[in-house]
């Protein structure tokens, strides 16, 4: 039994969670939700507005957000982000 969870415990959990963006630093590729958390984003972060494709500059302070994100060396990265709002 220990075994598997050892072999298990490299393996990354996604996250989801929702929030309003308080604050976004595109040189440090990373944002901040109303409630806190720091996520950062990477070129393979999926973007989108409403169901639609996204960009970067869709990410703005105040937008309402849904996010699914996985903790990797430390920093809470993104998989996806939907601008609902």
């Amino acid at each position: 039994m220990l075994a598997g969870v050892l072999a298990f415990g490299g393996l990354a959990v996604a996250a989801e969670m929702e929030g309003k963006i308080q604050a976004v630093d595109t040189t440090g590729k990373e944002m901040v939700l109303d409630d806190g958390t720091k996520l950062t984003w990477s070129d393979d972060t999926k973007i989108s507005v409403k169901g639609q494709e996204g960009k970067l500059e869709d990410l703005k302070e105040g937008a309402k957000v849904k996010a699914s994100y996985e903790e990797k060396d430390g920093k809470n990265v993104l998989g996806t982000i939907d601008v609902t709002e």
